[in-house]
């Protein structure tokens, strides 16, 4: 009996440890196992002292291990849902934090918006597309019944007239054009060559067009010009010309269609082309090949760009009467077109126009060419042109001061008078030369005929070296490299005003031989300079740092071989 009384107590106690554990939900799964853990080894220990109680309590002691057995049942079931009770406690808390329903609910009304906003914009849409109707009075109410029939037909028709010209309505649609930022590419010497070769091609069939119609003009084939002649001027007697420009159009695309689609070579040029070698690219550039690669784009774009700016600058001067001798004649010719215009019927006109151009093109200007003493006395366009200044011109002869007067003397002393402080006078063309220390025949005293060529008039700057010298006063001069006709003359910038011992002359006939030369071999790049030996130089005396060294070295080496095939025409010279 006392044991049974231990044993109820002891479920008691266990029972309310349960109640313990589903008080305090922060008691752990472990801590329940252990528990139970201990449980069992308990039973175990009652079983085994009814056991040793002996046969006279068997029956009871089986009776007992029911109710125990019963009990640890209990107490597993009584865990689980401590477990179940934690884990929902665990959930509800992730729920929480989560915020999973509030997400769902705000993601619905954003739903439920784009949809309210969607169907607004579309019933704008349908009243803009409707054609606006002028108001009027409002119509007697409909019967109930018939307003919701209304509504659907209404709807269904605006809704197929959308459907069918929706499109064609959203291209009329004003928006704001959309402005497009393009990315510079990085600095690279491979692709600046690719660049230049593409250039290249691309202006080719602009620079041949330009050729053959020189050609034409120059009549370079006599029966290829007389042709074109005849034709053209057929069909401007006839009224024809531009139709006959118009079919020559459609002939060169028919042309280029063969050419593109069955590949067919189909050349046909009055000047023969050229083949220029073509070299392969390379893949890796050396320093020096890199930095020469620049050197010539830079200058090529330097005398680019200088002959674009001065075409827009006498474009420029012409129209605002910078030479009012030169707009007089300009303003004159446009009074002339337009009472012509205004007085003459359009087919004479045209007639008239189509007419003159072909004579000019195929006729005048041949003779101007050919004969260009008269081009430079009759041809007005190009009096007018040559004689425009640009901006830099301007400049210059706005800074030169005229400080005293040159004296003359003998014959020529008239023509000196008139000419200011450094100016030379050509006697063909009237035009004055002129250098930092005075006239150029006079610092050089060189003949009066003798003046910078056109390519060199302002001269190029440069440093003499001369390495027949010790002395580095004498060994390096800075100044300017001019030619002439005959001569190599170079100006030095440290010589006295007045004097002339440190300028140099050279005859062309006298030089031996000229070079493009390098000075320092360690730079990269073709070099800055020019060597040129003379019988009277042991060492040949060499024009460096010039900036311009292969425009200028072009044109000594051409007027050098000009003078020796002059000079081996005429043995007199």
């Amino acid at each position: 009996m006392l044991r049974r009384l231990d044993r109820i107590r002891f479920r008691g106690s266990r029972r309310d440890d349960f109640l313990d554990l589903s008080e305090s939900p922060n008691t752990s799964d472990t801590e329940c196992g252990e528990e139970a853990v201990s449980r069992a080894r308990l039973s175990a220990r009652e079983s085994e002292e009814a056991r040793e109680a002996g046969p006279a309590s068997f029956s009871a002691a089986l009776q007992d291990d029911a109710r125990t057995d019963l009990n640890e049942v209990k107490g597993h079931l009584e865990i689980a849902l401590l477990e179940k009770h934690f884990l929902q406690e665990e959930l509800r808390k992730l729920r929480e934090e989560s915020n999973l329903d509030s997400l769902k609910q705000e993601l619905e009304k954003e739903r439920s918006r784009r949809a309210e906003l969607e169907q607004r914009f579309n019933d704008a849409l349908r009243l803009e597309d409707s054609p606006a109707q002028t108001p009027r009075a409002p119509p007697p109410p409909p019967p109930a019944g018939s307003e919701k029939q209304t509504e659907t037909l209404s709807d269904s028709c605006l809704k197929w007239l959308y459907e069918r010209f929706g499109v064609y309505i959203e291209d009329f649609r004003f928006q704001p054009e959309e402005t497009t930022v393009e990315t510079e590419e990085p600095l690279s010497a491979k692709r600046l060559t690719e660049n230049m070769r593409r250039l290249k091609r691309g202006f080719r069939p602009v620079t041949n067009f330009m050729r053959n119609l020189s050609a034409l003009s120059s009549w370079y084939s006599v029966y290829t010009s007389a042709i074109a002649f005849i034709v053209y001027m057929y069909s401007a007697w006839h009224g024809w010309a531009i139709p006959m420009f118009l079919f020559l159009a459609i002939l060169r695309l028919s042309l280029n269609y063969l050419i593109a689609r069955s590949g067919w070579r189909i050349q046909w040029s009055i000047v023969p082309e050229v083949s220029e070698p073509v070299e392969p690219p390379k893949e890796d550039l050396t320093v020096s090949e890199k930095f020469q690669l620049v050197l010539d784009v830079a200058q090529k774009a330097q005398n680019l760009f200088g002959r674009m700016a001065n075409i827009l600058e006498k474009i420029k001067n012409l129209f605002m009467w910078v030479q009012p001798e030169l707009t007089q004649k300009l303003y004159v010719g446009l009074w002339v077109a337009f009472v012509s215009s205004c007085l003459l019927p359009f087919q004479l006109l045209g007639f008239i126009i189509g007419v003159y151009a072909g004579i000019k093109f195929f006729i005048i200007d041949f003779i101007f060419k050919s004969c260009p003493k008269l081009r430079q006395r009759f041809d007005t366009p190009y009096i007018i042109w040559t004689n425009l200044p640009t901006d830099l011109q301007l400049k210059e002869r706005g800074s030169a001061t005229l400080s005293r007067r040159v004296t003359a003397a003998g014959g020529r002393g008239s023509v000196a008078a008139a000419a200011p402080l450094g100016v030379g006078r050509d006697e063909d063309g009237g035009r004055y030369y002129s250098t930092k220390r005075g006239a150029f025949h006079e610092v050089f005293s060189l003949p009066e005929s003798e003046h910078p060529l056109t390519v060199c008039e302002n001269g190029w700057r440069c440093c003499l070296i001369n390495r027949d010298r010790r002395t580095p006063t004498d060994y390096i001069r800075n100044g300017v490299l001019y030619v002439t006709e005959n001569y190599l003359c170079f100006e030095s910038s440290s010589s006295r005003s007045g004097s002339s011992k440190r300028n140099k002359v050279i005859k062309l006939l006298d030089i031996t031989d000229i070079q493009k030369y390098k000075v320092l071999s360690v730079l990269p790049g073709s070099g800055m300079g020019i060597s040129i030996a003379t019988p009277s130089t042991i060492k040949p005396m060499v024009f460096g740092a010039m900036m311009h060294r292969d425009e200028a070295f072009d044109a000594i080496f051409n007027q050098y071989m000009e003078v020796i095939s002059k000079s081996a025409s005429s043995p007199e010279l």
